[in-house]
């Protein structure tokens, strides 16, 4: 699906408003169709500025199933950054992890039986268009999936993450993490300024 909530005129995906009926919300930041994984979901506008803006350094961190191996220089080059689009990556955290096991995904991804696949962990504090995919590609291991499965407050709590919600399955944020959320805007400096307007947020997967 989309990560918006209108379709897209000869789109072949669907939006969020198939799966959720709730008026004034939309993505603080936003999936690419064909990755997976969480979304904040809000009707607080400071709120997505503040969780997309790269200079607050808001970490998201993926599970990536890549073609190919992992080497240590290939870990070490996603670390230090990457030129992308003319322009080099933020410094990311990055290393190998074991097969997670999840359930196929619908579409199944390509497979190559000649050659191996393994999985990555990498965390970012910067959002930019299919930053993950062409940081891997970058390095020779191009991305078979991508599952977003945390994005850090920055709060000194557990990130806001997936555990819990089933593919497709959404919930409202508890009084908790609401409250999580109002005392970042109402951090003294930076882009995000003032007194919140308390919304509703959710968490969708």
């Amino acid at each position: 699906m989309l990560s918006q909530f209108s379709p897209e005129a000869g789109s072949r995906w669907g939006c969020l408003a198939d799966w959720i009926d709730r008026p004034g919300v939309y993505a603080a930041g936003r999936l690419d169709a064909d990755s997976e994984g969480l979304l904040l979901l809000t009707s607080e506008g400071r709120l997505q500025q503040r969780l997309t803006d790269p200079r607050w350094g808001h970490r998201r961190s993926y599970w990536v199933q890549v073609e190919g191996l992992v080497a240590p220089p290939a870990l070490e080059t996603l670390r230090r950054g990457v030129e992308i689009q003319g322009r080099r990556t933020l410094p990311a955290e990055a290393d190998a992890m074991a097969d997670p096991e999840l359930p196929e995904r619908d579409p199944p991804i390509r497979r190559r039986l000649s050659v191996p696949t393994s999985w990555l962990e990498i965390h970012l504090r910067e959002g930019r268009n299919r930053q993950v995919r062409r940081m891997t590609a970058a390095v020779g291991l191009p991305t078979l999936r991508l599952l977003r499965i945390a994005i850090d407050l920055l709060d000194g709590a557990p990130p806001l993450s997936l555990h819990g919600l089933a593919p497709g399955q959404w919930r409202e944020l508890c009084s908790a993490e609401e409250e999580r959320v109002a005392r970042l805007l109402r951090h003294p400096a930076g882009p995000a300024r003032g007194r919140p307007r308390r919304g509703i947020s959710q968490a969708l997967r």
